[in-house]
């Protein structure tokens, strides 16, 4: 699937098992800057639907959904690279997951980014709540 973005062309894809781990952290290291560990990354990925968004070879958003395929689903993170975003990746990216997605979605909004789910036309829900654990 392709959208137009300006004078760029933006490519999505429904990506499962084989995202690779070095352009995906790569991505991730762009939004949240961290360590994390390539062998647990693989196995998370491997777990989840990956829809991702390309600017040819550069990975630029990811959408990762959760699912037991009849239950339950929930939208796991949306990462756009901060030069990207404000370009609707993230609009395609969670239209497509809506698409792709065998269950209703449920997400937890990082506070401030409430409004682009709501756009989307997402309700306000289940309050949501963590327990946070070190990452191996």
């Amino acid at each position: 699937m392709k959208y137009q973005d300006g004078d760029k062309q933006i490519t999505y894809a429904l990506v499962n098992q084989d995202l690779c781990v070095t352009k995906f952290l790569s991505l991730v290291n762009a939004v949240w800057p961290g360590k994390y560990d390539d062998q647990f990354t693989k196995e998370a990925l491997q777990k989840t639907m990956n829809i991702t968004a390309w600017d040819h070879e550069k990975l630029v958003g990811c959408v990762r959904i959760l699912t037991d395929g009849y239950f339950f689903g929930t939208i796991t993170e949306i990462l756009v690279r901060p030069d990207y975003q404000g370009r609707k990746i993230g609009k395609h990216l969670m239209e497509i997951a809506w698409e792709q997605s065998p269950t209703s979605l449920f997400i937890g909004a990082q506070p401030g980014k409430e409004h682009f789910f709501e756009k989307l036309g997402y309700t306000k829900s289940i309050q949501s709540f963590q327990k946070k654990k070190q990452r191996k």
